[in-house]
């Protein structure tokens, strides 16, 4: 059987976990490839709701919640997956035609903005944690849904927000360190 195209391995540059340039970097690419299986259970479990609303007329009450609550978790994630693997959104017709030693200063640049960014999320992220787990006086409680269901996902989504955006902080500064070493050499 001949191969097909989708069957060959990857060559090794394309690989997402030899483009990962640190130790939190291929860590994120291996959670990441771990973590892509839940896709497959949003689909899952979305067609048991409609099977059950639809064949059955018996809805459930926490699919959707819980299928939005993973997906929304997931593309958060994406984001350090995409930075990790340096398949993030640059604009090529710029970075690719110029020398290295300009792209290593694009780089740096992008890091440099990437860090004000990245600090006032943190502090919008804290601020919007803050409110979702404590209330004013202080007390834990966690913020919920509203629904008949009534989880805590909007909680535990606004925390994860929190701690991605710690996550790539880290990571930039990470790059950061790195292409500056590298400005050295080239």
């Amino acid at each position: 059987m001949p191969d097909t195209p989708e069957a060959l391995p990857l060559p090794a540059a394309e690989r997402d976990e030899d483009l990962a340039s640190n130790a939190l970097d291929r860590g994120i690419v291996w959670l990441g490839s771990k973590l892509s299986i839940l896709f497959a259970v949003v689909a899952i479990v979305s067609t048991y709701e409609i099977v059950m609303r639809y064949v059955f007329d018996d809805p459930t009450t926490w699919v959707h919640e819980t299928a939005t609550f993973i997906g929304a978790s997931l593309f958060i994630f994406g984001g350090l997956y995409a930075f990790a693997s340096d398949k993030h959104v640059r604009v090529v017709l710029i970075y690719d035609s110029v020398s290295e030693r300009a792209q290593c200063w694009l780089r740096i640049l992008h890091h440099l903005l990437g860090l004000g960014f990245s600090g006032m999320m943190l502090y919008a992220g804290w601020t919007m944690a803050r409110k979702a787990v404590f209330t004013p006086w202080g007390a834990l409680r966690l913020e919920t849904s509203g629904s008949a269901w009534n989880p805590p996902f909007p909680a535990y989504l606004k925390v994860f927000i929190l701690v991605a955006f710690a996550v790539l902080t880290l990571q930039l500064v990470l790059h950061l360190i790195r292409d500056l070493r590298q400005l050295r050499n080239v």
